[in-house]
């Protein structure tokens, strides 16, 4: 997951992006983990607010409407998706999660959301995020757990996808830079009407394993297992 040359691959545009968004849907009584973390960013009131790993910039637009007196900023180490993101009239900037080109103290929250895993220095980007943020301010930080849609992936002849800022272990990784820690975990839902559908699905992470799926029992319905996390 943490692979320079996959990562460049799999951003170099969104089309691998948007296939694994599309098929997401809320927990069973409606939640979703993106507007969770929204809710504990604009929770704070910050009026500096950076997003790390933007992708397309849908969140770093909805942070935008949801304060619309704070200034936001997105930065990713695509250059394709911050020009996506700066197409929503957001001042996006290449850079690096390891080594974020703001002054200490800079923003009031911080948001990564699905892109920790991918830092090959976690802890150096954890470190980053703590050094821009100010004191008190907030930290929200979003990520699969090892269960996540590991069904479907046995089903269709892989394993589960573990990686180094999950679930089971971003709570450990973030208390060595932060004394509060919270948590909040979802079980969210990945629907596919078709085979075909489930495979596009699998074969856009372009790992190296030939999926191969019953053809009968569609449409089904397969469980994700995600953590918002809020740290202080």
């Amino acid at each position: 997951m943490t692979d320079r040359d996959h990562v460049a691959r799999q951003y170099r545009d969104d089309q691998h992006l948007a296939t694994r968004i599309s098929v997401w849907h809320p927990t069973a009584d409606g939640r979703d983990p993106a507007t969770e973390a929204l809710a504990a960013v604009v929770a704070g009131a910050p009026h500096h607010v950076l997003e790390i790993g933007c992708g397309t910039g849908a969140f770093a637009a909805r942070l935008a409407d949801a304060l619309p007196d704070a200034a936001v900023v997105p930065v990713d180490q695509s250059a394709h998706l911050v020009a996506m993101t700066a197409t929503r009239g957001l001042e996006a900037r290449v850079a690096d999660a390891q080594d974020l080109p703001f002054a200490d103290d800079a923003f009031d929250a911080v948001a990564a959301l699905w892109m920790l895993y991918h830092v090959p220095d976690l802890h150096r980007a954890l470190a980053e995020a703590r050094r821009v943020l100010r004191p008190g301010g907030t930290f929200v930080a979003v990520t699969n757990g090892d269960e996540h849609v590991a069904d479907l992936r046995r089903d269709a002849g892989g394993g589960p996808v573990l990686t180094h800022f999950s679930s089971e272990n971003g709570e450990v990784a973030l208390r060595a830079h932060f004394d509060d820690v919270r948590r909040d975990d979802l079980v969210t839902r990945a629907a596919f009407p078709d085979r075909d559908a489930a495979l596009t699905y699998l074969d856009s992470s372009q790992e190296d394993v030939a999926w191969s799926l019953p053809r009968d029992g569609w449409p089904r319905e397969y469980a994700g297992h995600v953590t918002v996390f809020v740290a202080r």
